[in-house]
């Protein structure tokens, strides 16, 4: 099989590119640190593509999928994104802006055009990297937590299309809660709860992926607050968040 992979260079991406290869699968790696792209190829046995590329340039996600588009791909997997913490009327717009076009842009190009080929062969797995968030409201993360609706949302609906018409194409949707990367260093601030490490969370989304799960919760806690979170009317919900965002960026 081969995966590509956006957002390759850290954290999960760079945890699942190493778990895939244990797996034998081969890699094509999207990011903007070249070095850390071939830091993983050096450390793996499986052929392994570097594609050095900033996909905040719309122009540039085209370029991307014109590169590989006949490379025979199995797996895309959407991860490059980052957040930005702090009240809304302060946060700068134009970091915003270009969060919305990693974080939504990016990810509905390359699910949509890679979607389209994957059904013409009728397989292929997309995983979606979401967020916990994407089942919330974030007040003082508000930008992010609309971009992770957005993505988690789009990748349910084209899942119930695939269903209905039979599709082997499957799509998830990976929504960890807080993961120990490089989120917090991007977005300016910290997570008040217990990180997960991001090989553990990489693992437990190829692994549910392959089992053609659609929503992909690790760890109990998470999965136990978003359930609890159903019964729980929409203003209670907002004040919680906001209070444990607090904690996170309390400026």
């Amino acid at each position: 099989m081969k995966a590509l992979i956006t957002g390759a260079s850290s954290g999960i991406g760079r945890d699942m590119a190493y778990y895939l290869a244990g797996l034998g699968c081969e890699l094509l790696l999207v990011a903007r640190r070249k070095d850390r792209l071939q830091e993983i190829k050096k450390n793996v046995s499986v052929p392994v593509k570097i594609i050095v590329m900033d996909l905040l340039v719309e122009e540039n996600v085209f370029k991307l999928y014109e590169k590989v588009k006949n490379e025979n791909i199995d797996i895309l997997i959407n991860n490059a994104g980052f957040g930005l913490f702090g009240m809304f009327n302060k946060t700068d717009l134009n970091r915003e802006l270009e969060m919305i076009d990693l974080n939504i842009k990016t990810y509905h190009i390359l699910t949509k055009l890679f979607l389209i080929d994957f059904m013409k062969r009728n397989s292929g797995y997309i995983l979606n990297v979401c967020s916990s968030a994407g089942f919330l409201v974030g007040p003082r993360l508000n930008t992010y937590y609309a971009t992770k609706n957005y993505i988690t949302k789009l990748t349910m609906g084209i899942y119930e299309e695939l269903r209905h018409q039979k599709s082997h194409v499957h799509i998830s949707a990976l929504c960890p809660g807080p993961v120990a990367t490089e989120f917090n260093k991007v977005a300016k601030g910290k997570f008040s709860i217990k990180e997960m490490p991001s090989q553990k969370v990489a693992k437990y989304g190829i692994d549910k992926m392959f089992k053609n799960k659609l929503i992909i919760v690790p760890g109990f806690t998470v999965k136990l607050g978003l359930f609890m979170n159903r019964f729980v009317p929409w203003k209670i919900s907002m004040a919680i968040s906001y209070r444990i965002q607090k904690r996170k960026y309390p400026f």
